[in-house]
């Protein structure tokens, strides 16, 4: 990895504020609880309002609850996005999405202050920071909410009135927290997030610079397995319709699935919903949410294929009705090739070790990269552990992200990629 003990003030001063975002809905094992519009989400949102409003940088919510921080050094010219999601999983680490967002904020900050000097020149786009509103999707469904109805993939009304568990909508947890507003958000020219990677591939080869070129595919899908309430103890085995049976089955034949494909295939259920739930009642209905993930499409439908073939099965072995509900899903689609290695470009100048991943896992930059030319970059995650509050990347490579950040916004905000480049190009 790259040593950047000896930290400049700027460096220090981040490293701070990451400490202090941190606080934020802090649990006790060093990770957070910021869902979605929760009140920690709220606190730190207007934590960071503050801090870029310190730095002379105009803050808005959009009427989807994204937070917008904006620059116009450039009055009327289009804006580069940069940044990521400080929402969070229900005990979740430190640096998931939150550590993109700040590393935006500072490195539009020291942009913002270099072109202020006498001699450094006017950029040619104005920076828009961003903090997407819901990309988790641990409160709200579906995953990455807030870039889906800003690039057009999500109606706005569709998501207002999407409600989480207790019934509460987007639209109320977001007016309780002050964040949902009326603008329409920046028009984008193009955009670029730093994320950890949350995998150990960059670690394990020693490398500080991910330069992500394509995403993963992934069907997700929300099943809702029937049964019929009974007694567990006087009800005789062969009469019961046991929900929680079928949708054991179901949990153990999406693993069998990616036992077929061994690192070509990942999927899980990652929450059931288990009704009445009772320690004596045969369960009458389990709601899952299932997902299948590969870089290859056609193994990603064999995949799908073999698993619906097996839903039959288990409908008839556990004397069950399964229902299914398709929750979203997203093909393989490159960044674009030139975002690529400009990265590739920075990096080395900066003497930064890098090399060319994909991303397993989606991003509010996938959205984006549909929409305008997008530069999506990595650092490492220490054992690659992620979702977990034991989560860490160290400070030098976060420090030195940033410093990555910076320079390839700064090449943004000039005009780097101009013309605009194919967004169908394959990288």
């Amino acid at each position: 990895m790259t040593s950047l003990a000896n930290f400049t003030d700027q460096d220090n001063a981040f490293v701070e504020d990451f400490r202090t975002m941190s606080s934020f809905g802090a649990t006790s094992n060093g990770g957070v609880d910021r869902q979605a519009a929760s009140a920690p989400d709220g606190e730190q949102r207007h934590w960071l309002k503050g801090l870029l409003e310190q730095h002379g940088f105009t803050v808005k919510f959009d009427a989807a609850g994204n937070q917008w921080g904006l620059y116009e050094p450039v009055p009327g010219a289009p804006f580069v996005v940069a940044g990521s999601h400080m929402d969070s999983q229900p005990t979740a680490g430190r640096y998931d999405g939150a550590y993109g967002v700040l590393a935006a904020a500072h490195a539009a900050f020291r942009l913002k202050a270099a072109w202020a000097e006498s001699g450094a020149g006017t950029p040619k786009y104005n920076i828009a920071v961003v903090n997407w509103f819901n990309e988790e999707g641990s409160r709200f469904k579906p995953s990455m909410m807030g870039s889906s109805v800003y690039t057009g993939k999500l109606e706005l009304e569709t998501a207002l009135a999407t409600t989480d568990a207790a019934g509460v909508s987007v639209r109320e947890a977001l007016d309780a927290i002050g964040c949902r507003g009326d603008y329409a958000g920046p028009e984008a020219a193009f955009c670029a997030e730093i994320h950890i990677e949350q995998g150990r591939s960059m670690e394990r080869e020693g490398v500080t610079i991910g330069l992500v070129s394509s995403n993963w595919a992934a069907n997700k899908y929300e099943f809702v397995v029937h049964g019929e309430q009974a007694h567990t103890g006087s009800t005789v085995i062969e009469d019961r319709k046991d929900a929680l049976l079928g949708a054991s089955m179901l949990v153990v034949a999406a693993r069998e699935l990616a036992n077929q494909y061994p690192g070509m295939l990942h999927t899980s259920v990652g929450q059931l919903n288990v009704y009445p739930n009772s320690p004596v009642v045969v369960p009458s209905r389990v709601n899952l949410l299932l997902d299948l993930r590969s870089a290859d499409e056609a193994v990603l439908a064999e995949a799908d294929r073999l698993l619906h073939q097996r839903i039959a099965e288990i409908a008839a072995l556990a004397s069950v009705s399964i229902e299914q509900n398709h929750s979203h899903s997203w093909p393989v689609t490159p960044y674009q090739r030139e975002g690529v290695e400009l990265a590739a470009k920075v990096a080395a100048d900066l003497g930064l070790s890098n090399k060319t991943v994909m991303t397993l896992a989606g991003h509010d930059s996938t959205n984006m990269k549909d929409l305008v030319p997008t530069v999506m970059l990595f650092v490492p995650s220490v054992d690659g552990i992620s979702h977990n509050e034991h989560e860490y990347t160290t400070d030098e490579d976060i420090v030195a992200g940033l410093a990555m950040l910076t320079e390839v916004l700064q090449q943004l905000c000039a005009g780097a990629l101009e013309p605009d480049v194919a967004l169908t190009e394959s990288a």
